[in-house]
């Protein structure tokens, strides 16, 4: 079984993470977004992902390879924005059978074999797999008939308009007869235009409903966030959700009077010195060195990152390579690789640009 997924986008909304680093590689519990997507589509028996290549695409070809867990991996050319639905008909001369499409942005625990099982019972040509949110407002709704079958698609509908909390959650079966629906080399949407030409021929076009799955559409930097502590807090349960309290990396070493409390997940090689306080939800990424008397709390560190004596982190994310001055104070801000504090710096509620040098 193969499955396509698109991943063109430039990741604008989680801006400034993403200048350097593609949004599908941003890491949640230490391992890239997208690597979670693939492990939970090999457990369902996809034996061939194929992705569109977009921003920074040789950070994931660097990590994927051409076999990911014994998977075979495949990078195409988008060489313009093509949409959802021409991204999928650029790619139609490796799709001779049914597969999966999925939307890069999001992760979720959708029953996958279910959903297939579905597919092949209805004789569908098209499944697009629906998600319950407390807001549909926001999103773009689907209304089913009694057998699943789709009925229509209301864009951010009016609150008179609600008729269901489903929405699209961006995770598709396809025969190749949809590409019948699709114009080569025209930037298309299959929401808005080759879904429609389904339902005006009348061909057997389902949802599969799922009200028990998590879902999370990863697109800003509050989700990104939240999605870190539901992986680590187990609201999120996957194969990579970690057991409670703390997790710790190979190599890491922490001095004895180091203070661990909640769900803590701390990388390889990591340095932690004595009198750290650590109190979670906490994911801090390899090779970081955690000077003395830190406290972090409710944060996000990635890779190769530096605290010096006394720092607090509150609320806030740290991409690679950062260096904080000691006694310095972070609270609900997001500092992109690079950065660089002078001691004693305060900051709350900002977004630092990657290379940024912030002195008093």
């Amino acid at each position: 079984m193969k499955a396509l997924i698109l991943v063109g986008g430039l990741g604008t909304r989680l801006r400034p993470l993403t200048i350097n680093t593609p949004k599908a590689m941003m890491p949640v519990l230490n391992k890239p977004f997208i690597a979670h997507v693939v492990d939970h589509l090999i457990g369902h028996g996809v034996d061939e992902v194929i992705f569109t290549r977009g921003h920074l695409a040789g950070q994931m070809e660097l990590y994927f390879g051409e076999i990911y867990r014994g998977c075979k991996v495949t990078f195409i050319n988008e060489e313009r924005p093509l949409g959802t639905a021409g991204g999928i008909k650029n790619c139609e001369r490796y799709l001779d059978s049914t597969f999966f499409a999925l939307n890069g942005d999001v992760f979720s625990t959708i029953d996958l074999s279910a959903m297939l099982a579905q597919h092949r019972s209805k004789h569908a040509v098209a499944t697009i797999a629906l998600t319950p949110v407390e807001n549909p407002s926001a999103f773009g709704l689907v209304e089913t008939e009694k057998d699943n079958r789709i009925r229509r698609f209301v864009e951010k509908p009016k609150s008179e308009e609600i008729a269901t909390d489903l929405i699209n959650a961006g995770c598709y079966i396809l025969e190749p007869e949809v590409f019948n629906y699709i114009e080569s080399g025209k930037n298309t949407s299959i929401e808005r235009e080759t879904f429609q030409f389904l339902l005006r021929d009348h061909r057997p076009f389902y949802a599969f409903v799922d009200r028990k799955s998590y879902w999370i559409d990863m697109g800003n930097r509050d989700k990104y966030f939240q999605f870190n502590m539901d992986m680590l807090s187990g609201r999120c349960h996957c194969s990579a959700t970690p057991p409670a309290g703390a997790n710790i990396g190979d190599g890491t070493t922490l001095d004895s009077s180091v203070t661990i409390t909640g769900n803590v997940m701390l990388g390889h090689s990591c340095h932690v010195a004595p009198g750290v306080r650590i109190e979670g939800p906490v994911v801090v990424g390899d090779r970081c060195n955690i000077s003395k008397n830190a406290l972090i709390r409710n944060s996000v560190i990635w890779e190769n990152v530096e605290l010096d004596d006394n720092d607090e982190v509150n609320e806030s994310i740290i991409a690679d390579n950062c260096h904080i001055g000691s006694g310095s104070r972070l609270s609900g801000s997001t500092l992109a690789d690079g950065v660089y504090t002078t001691p004693d710096y305060f900051l709350t509620g900002s977004q630092v640009w990657p290379g940024t040098a912030l002195s008093n």
